[in-house]
Formats: C-alpha cells, structure tokens, sequence
C-alpha cells in the first residue's frame, strides 16, 4: 500500500516542496530504502524513525518497505522529514487510518523515544504551504511560534509522534498557534544601550548618522580605547525599524541557517553581527560543500561589524567585494548555484598601525613607516572604494570623559535618520526600500545634480586626491544623504564638501 505526505527542502533559504512517498508491499524481501538523493542524515533517519515507532508503542513493518522523496533530482538534507516518513509508515502499513493528511505540510526531527524535535527553516516552509494553499503546517512545538507569524494559515504544534498520529486520524483535537506580529515588535523595540553613553566624539556621531541615514558603509580608525567599538554597537539604536517585509526575509535566512533562538517568532530589531578576525572566508561571505550563508547574509538588513579590519584575511575581504555591490552573494558549485541575499551595512574599525598609537597625542608610535605602510596595504585600494564615509577617531579628553552632561542620543540621531528616510522614500517613490547608498547612475545623474560651487569643489578634489570613478560616484551619493538630513531639495557646496571629507583616508590607505 502507498502512502502520500507533504514535505519541504531547502534550496538556499528557498522551500521547494517534497512529496514523501511510503510504499509497504507484502511480496518481496523484507528491509527497509530511503531513495531521491538523500544525504547520510536523511538515511539514517529511518533507524531513528524505527527506535520512534516501536517506542511510541507502534510496530515497524516487517515487510518491504520503500522511501521515496520526490522530486527525486532534488538533493534532500537534514532530519526535517524524520517526521513524514514515520506517519508514511504508519499510514501505509495500515497502522491508522488519516483522512486529512492532504491538507498539510509535516516536518520535524524524532528522538528516539517519539519526541519531536525542532529543525530549521520552518518560516521558509510556512510561507511554501501558504504558496501552495495548504490548510496548515505540522512542526514541532518550539518551532511553532516561528510559523505562527504566516497569516491564514493553521500552524500545529506536536511535541511527540502520536500527537501527530492523533491530529491527522481526527481523533486528538489540536489548537493552532498564531502569533501577534505587532506585538512582537512593540516587545523588542527597546533598546538597551543609547549613543547618549558615549561621551565625546560628536564628530564620529555625525558621520554615523549620515551612515544611517543613507545606509552607507563606514570605516572607523584610531587608536585602542577611542571608542570605536562603543559606537558600532549603538549603531542599530539609530537605524530605521524593521519593516514586516524585512523581518520576514532577515528571519528566513537566521531560520534556514540554525540562528533562530527556540521560541523567538521573529527578528523585531536589525541583526548586527560581529565575526571574529580569524572568520575563514565561507564563514564571511558563505560557502561549503552544501552552501550554507555566511556572515554577510545573517547581517542582511542589519550590520555587518568588522573590528580589527586588516587583520581579517586578504582573501575573505576580497570576497565582500560583491556583496556589497550587489546586496546578494552567489555561491557556485558543480551540481546548484545558490543565492543569499546579503544587503548589509559594512561598518569596519582599526587601528592606524600595528601597534596602534599613530595618531594618539599621548603614547609615542613604536612603529617604522615600512611597517605602517605594510599594515595599511593590508586592505586594498578597490575595497576601500566601496567604503562610502572614512572618519577618524580620536582619544577622547579627560574633561569629556568626567563629563556629567550626556552626548547626543540615539533618540535624536535616530529622529534625524528617519527625517532623511522619509525624504529618500519619497524621491524614489516604488521602490521603498531604495536608498541614496543604493542609487544607480542615472538615478545619481538625476538626483545628484550640484550648482557651479560643488562642481569646483569636486573637480578639486578629484583632481588634488586622485580619486577614482566610484569614489566619484560616493561622494555624489553621501551629499545627497547629507542634504536630505539638511532638509534641502538641491544639494550645495557645503553638502558637497563634507562629503569629500569623508574620503580622506582614500590615499593614506
């Protein structure tokens, strides 16, 4: 007897659906195949699918049994069918009898002892069944709030393998989860530091609020203790909050990738992910026999923070050339080509040499100039063209340091970030999520035009600091930022200028 259930796989952060078909026949040899491109995980599952079984007080077939996960060209991983194919064995071998089994989509890991376990991605597989007009999703328990985000769609939760039986047999009524998204936002709306803590480095400040507000990447340098990684960590207190669209697309990717918290429905606040110097560059951009994302995906519509930044290896910074660009990463290999998307906030740190205190008044530099320059080409001229705004940081002064007067707050800058925000939305009209770091050239040649002073003063400068084409087009784009935060239709001189301050450390570099 064949026996049909619905199940998902995952092609990058993609569900595609996976029919699980269970075929027990009476003739034959006995013993048990798990066929469709399964990996080692997926065939195991049927020894723990057997252990499940008969501890849940159900008896494996004895006879011929066959597995088969269709579409069988499609390369099926993980313990998420453990589920579907235990109710494929049961209902096939006549054990229960299901009348609803059509109408949802299964997934989950068993134990050994018939409890379900959670998986990743079930986000991804509650917007497939939606897609696909299924009535409901069946997921383990703690899976259950992440699929409860899906409108109009009845999430089941099981916490064990006769739960499961019991709901598609009709005989154990389950109540479906749903989850107030609005209250989930309104719960991680706080934040639990303020720029307000950081005393001094106003300047800095500035330059990260026109970072936030046009989403443009950052480059903090200076010495040990001035304060760089304080000001990355608030960074996210000034950013926009996340709009639905966004947390459904940052949640997939945490969900797929195993970063979700159990019992966390969304990502209500803008990831910030800060890897370690020593990330290999699959860790970084992603990668992997089966591609997995990296970093730069899992800080999509947040901040990617790199402290030490030419520490990093040479190879793994390269490699952020294109998300950063392209707001995506592609990873090829000889049997898929998968896509992350990767549209990030760059926001790097580092000292002005190896032992730091180039530019510090107070500590004399112990380093030779071969040395300085050695550090520095650590990071390549194309690389740091794609930098938008490069700001010095300072030590900070003893008399600001013992100041009882707060620095500006993240309230303030954040009011400010969101003025320009409105502003960008409604030049851009369609496309809201479009920012001035994003624009394209005819949108630059459109958006960007400068009267006769600030083409001087970018003619000057193009000229006295060699800058190159994209350089160009960056300064274009951060005066335009900087003019919206001006509340001005037309950029100016002064808008102009500013911005050229912030590529200074394109030739010391």
């Amino acid at each position: 007897m064949v026996h049909r259930l619905h199940s998902v796989a995952f092609d990058g952060i993609e569900a595609i659906p996976v029919e699980v078909e269970v075929d027990v026949s009476h003739a034959g040899y006995a013993g048990t195949a798990v066929v469709g491109l399964p990996d080692p995980a997926v065939k195991e599952s049927i020894e723990r699918v057997r252990s499940a079984l008969q501890n849940s007080g159900y008896q494996f077939p004895r006879y011929k049994t066959v597995v088969n996960l269709a579409p069988a060209d499609l390369r099926k991983e993980g313990p998420i069918f453990d589920l579907p194919i235990a109710l494929g064995i049961l209902f096939a071998d006549g054990a229960a009898v299901p009348d609803r089994t059509e109408q949802f989509l299964v997934i989950g890991e068993l134990a050994l002892d018939g409890r379900v376990r959670p998986v990743k991605g079930v986000l991804s597989a509650g917007l497939l069944a939606k897609e696909r007009r299924f009535t409901g999703i069946i997921v383990p328990r703690e899976n259950a709030p992440e699929a409860g985000v899906v409108e109009g769609l009845e999430v089941i939760p099981v916490t064990c393998l006769t739960e499961a039986v019991g709901f598609l047999t009709g005989q154990l009524p389950l109540e479906p989860v749903a989850v107030d998204v609005n209250e989930v936002f309104q719960a991680a709306s706080c934040y639990e530091c303020d720029f307000a803590e950081v005393r001094g480095q106003e300047a800095v400040k500035r330059a990260l609020t026109i970072a936030a507000a046009g989403m443009h990447n950052v480059l903090m340098i200076g010495p040990p203790g001035s304060g760089k990684t304080m000001l990355a960590k608030r960074l996210p207190t000034i950013l926009p909050p996340l709009t639905l669209e966004e947390s459904l697309e940052t949640t997939r990717i945490h969900s797929v990738a195993g970063e979700l918290k159990a019992g966390v429905a969304l990502l209500a606040t803008r990831p910030v992910r800060n890897p370690h110097h020593s990330a290999s560059t699959p860790a970084l951009v992603g990668g992997g026999t089966i591609p997995q994302a990296g970093e730069v995906s899992l800080a999509h519509h947040g901040v990617l923070f790199l402290d030490e930044f030419p520490e990093f290896a040479r190879a793994a910074l390269e490699a952020l050339r294109q998300p950063l660009e392209d707001g995506d990463v592609t990873i090829a290999r000889a049997h898929t080509t998968v896509r992350f998307p990767a549209s990030f906030m760059l926001v790097a740190a580092m000292n002005p040499c190896p032992c730091g205190y180039f530019t510090d008044p107070h500590k004399p530099c112990k380093c030779t100039v071969p040395q300085i320059d050695k550090y520095l080409s650590r990071i390549s001229g194309p690389l740091i063209d794609r930098i938008d705004v490069h700001v010095e940081v300072p030590v900070v002064p003893f008399s600001q340091l013992r100041s009882v007067q707060d620095g500006t707050s993240s309230e303030t800058m954040r009011g400010s970030v969101l003025a320009a925000r409105q502003r960008q939305q409604a030049r851009f009209g369609a496309d809201g999520r479009l920012t001035n770091a994003r624009m394209t050239g005819k949108q630059i040649r459109k958006h960007c035009q400068l009267d006769d002073a600030g083409e001087l003063i970018l003619k000057q400068a193009m000229t006295e600091l060699g800058l190159s084409a994209r350089a160009h087009d960056k300064i274009l784009r951060v005066s335009r930022t900087i003019a919206d935060l001006d509340n001005r239709d037309a950029i100016a001189a002064e808008h102009v200028a500013e911005a050229i301050q912030y590529r200074r450390l394109d030739r010391r570099l």
